[in-house]
């Protein structure tokens, strides 16, 4: 054993991933219309930027900004589970993007 745990993985502190996902919108949801589209099918999912990632994600703290009405796919998306540990590798998250930033100097 090598002494170095696996930091916990908290959505607060990732630059990740989930938020590269389609994201389809169910009845209950209640998503502001410009952050929604219409998939080819018909359907209604949360709109992708053009970098990939869900319009609703701040990009200067990748934290969502619907967080309190995010859509209940995301509500549903297990922080920690095999999906998302799997989606982490599959955009070679480091480790350093589950930590907090350190506090700056003023």
């Amino acid at each position: 054993m090598t002494g170095i745990s696996n930091p916990a993985i908290t959505c607060a502190t990732c630059r990740a991933c989930c938020c590269r996902l389609e994201v389809m919108l169910m009845g209950e949801d209640e998503i502001e219309p410009a952050l929604t589209m219409q998939d080819q099918w018909g359907g209604w999912v949360m709109k992708r930027l053009g970098d990939g990632l869900c319009a609703a994600l701040d990009r200067a703290t990748f934290r969502c900004r619907i967080y309190a009405h995010r859509p209940t796919i995301c509500r549903d998306f297990a922080m920690g589970s095999d999906d998302c540990i799997d989606i982490r590798g599959d955009v070679n998250v480091p480790a350093s993007a589950l930590l907090p930033e350190p506090p700056r100097n003023r």
